[in-house]
């Protein structure tokens, strides 16, 4: 499956679109994971905790993206738009959210 940021993909003629399609996925980080954040917080530099979070969701939510996108019969997906935000109690849980075209080209 081609995947895409852009509306159509060079060298290729979109022959069909399929639809809007999305993936979404909310994870937690836990208890562990925010103390040692903080550590990071107040040292500084890059807090490679989150970050692998950050990492687990969008792969998580790309990777549904693909497969509704496939049970809809395309075999490229163009326009795609990641979204990241927090939510919950304090911003304790992270969603994200990825969206395009799903087309047969």
């Amino acid at each position: 499956m081609i995947l895409t940021t852009t509306p159509n993909i060079e060298g290729y003629t979109i022959q069909r679109y399929l639809g809007v399609v999305t993936g979404e996925t909310i994870i937690g980080a836990n208890a562990f994971k925010d103390i040692k954040a903080a550590f990071t917080d107040i040292f500084g530099g890059r807090s490679s905790t989150y970050e692998r979070v950050l990492a687990q969701a969008k792969d998580t939510a790309m990777n549904e993206l693909v497969q509704r996108a496939g049970q809809m019969g395309a075999n490229a997906i163009v326009g795609i738009d990641i979204d990241y935000e927090t939510i919950g109690s304090g911003g304790s849980m992270l969603m994200v959210a990825c969206s395009g075209t799903a087309v047969v080209i």
